[in-house]
């Protein structure tokens, strides 16, 4: 039996990293996932891969910067499978670690109508349908950038604001059987760090908040699977009691 099993996942940014081996973990724990993001083709792939390992997979497109996409992401899972039990906000995009003279407001805009409004608009969305159940799981992706602020100004600054959000829903809505939580990752090895996105990077930044953080570690990265784990437990019913609470997932890079 598996952790999951007859749920309908919802999971934004499925696509890659942290958001795909979620899905998959969540389709072999016994969900039927519904994975988006802006890749169609990456969406493809992993819906592909899914079903072949025997799971249950729904793909559909959408942009969580654009209100009609999100919404529209929503109605086809409630078309296709009737309701949504869990949601997890795992979409989001990095700052390159940009210092505040470094950003520009289309820059700074973009990354807090990603990683944060974006969740909103998602829950947003999903929460009536919960509602309408009295139950639902909503998992945040944050990061410890918006616990420790170690990462650039807009990213930091996006990532607080969705932890301040998770826990003002968490109060909102546990009264109707909906718990809101979140995972604050450590530096996980995903597309995030491809050389595309790290070409405009502040090192000299990097290098501050390097001198505290995993200094003693032998292996810089965690693997997006060691976040999806954590994802599962707070999605599934075994944290049944936790509410509103966020959970640091760097392997003690910080302590």
């Amino acid at each position: 039996m598996g952790r999951l099993d007859k749920k309908i996942a919802v999971i934004t940014g499925g696509n890659s990293g942290i958001g795909e081996e979620t899905a998959k973990l969540f389709a072999r724990e016994g969900a039927t996932v519904v994975i988006t993001a802006r890749r169609e083709a990456e969406l493809k792939r992993v819906a592909d891969e899914i079903i072949a390992a025997g799971g249950r997979c729904m793909y559909v497109p959408g942009d969580v910067r654009v209100t009609a996409e999100v919404e529209n992401v929503v109605q086809k899972t409630i078309e296709a499978y009737g309701r949504i039990d869990i949601l997890v906000n795992n979409a989001g995009i990095p700052d390159s670690h940009k210092r505040v003279t470094w950003l520009t407001d289309e820059f700074w805009d973009n990354v807090h109508d990603t990683d944060l409004k974006g969740v909103m608009r998602f829950c947003r969305a999903v929460l009536p349908y919960m509602e309408e159940r009295n139950y639902g799981s909503i998992v945040n992706v944050c990061s410890i950038g918006g616990i420790y602020f170690c990462a650039g100004a807009a990213y930091s600054s996006a990532k607080a604001g969705l932890r301040g959000l998770t826990a003002n829903m968490a109060i909102q809505y546990y009264a109707s059987g909906i718990r809101v939580n979140s995972v604050s990752p450590g530096s996980t090895l995903t597309p995030l760090f491809d050389p595309e996105n790290m070409k405009d990077i502040d090192e000299e930044m990097v290098a501050i908040t390097a001198r505290t953080h995993y200094h003693a570690r032998k292996e810089f990265h965690l693997k997006p699977i060691e976040q999806a784990y954590t994802i599962l437990f707070l999605a599934s019913d075994e944290a049944s009691g936790i509410n509103g609470q966020d959970i640091v997932v760097d392997a003690g890079g910080r302590l």
